[in-house]
């Protein structure tokens, strides 16, 4: 656990102490920078004054994007399988 790095995050005006594996450093930090544009544009655009719906919004919209990561790879996935099996087909055909 000495490897461990002490890091504080601020988020909608909260600040959080993490402890952390240095290779998750970047990754945590650029998350935060992501959430505050994104909360800054909600409040831009929607007449928004509790933070607890700007964050609500914010994790929808990241939950959102995962999950739509998730099914395009399944419909890639699909798609590459049914490539690779009429490539395969051609093949057995041919030999």
């Amino acid at each position: 656990m000495s490897n461990q790095l002490k890091i504080k995050i601020s988020i909608a005006n909260r600040v959080y102490p993490l402890t952390i594996n240095p290779s998750q450093e970047e990754g945590l930090r650029k998350a935060a920078k992501r959430i505050e544009a994104m909360i800054g544009q909600f409040e831009q655009s929607y007449s928004v004054r509790d933070k607890q719906d700007v964050l609500a919004m914010c994790a929808l919209q990241f939950a959102a994007q995962v999950e739509q990561k998730t099914i395009d790879k399944e419909y890639v996935n699909e798609e590459v399988q049914e490539k690779l099996e009429a490539l395969n087909e051609l093949l057995h055909n041919h030999i």
